[in-house]
């Protein structure tokens, strides 16, 4: 089976393909593309996993499917509400 993994910062992308027995879980996947070594602040144990822009829940337990792209997110700055509250203060300022 052939997955994916894929991970981004603003600074550098990377997607990294990979060969996978059936039944391979989304974490499973992420380790053994050895992303780590490209980006060790990846923790496949901690980090939320999409698969396509959806997030899996447990990527512990979800099977992937031939053709899927693990997608591995960042944890977020700021609360998205919190930074429009800030863009909207900055207008009236």
């Amino acid at each position: 089976m052939h997955v994916e993994v894929a991970y981004a910062r603003p600074d550098k992308q990377e997607i990294i393909p990979v060969d996978v027995p059936e039944g391979t879980t989304a974490l499973e996947a992420v380790k053994l593309s050895g992303i780590t070594a490209l980006f060790p602040e990846v923790d496949p144990d901690s980090n939320d996993m999409g698969i396509f822009g959806k997030v899996v829940k447990d990527p512990a337990a979800h099977e992937l499917r031939d053709g899927d792209r693990v997608e591995l997110y960042r944890p977020l700055k700021i609360d998205p509400k919190q930074a429009r509250l800030n863009r909207a203060k900055k207008k009236t300022a």
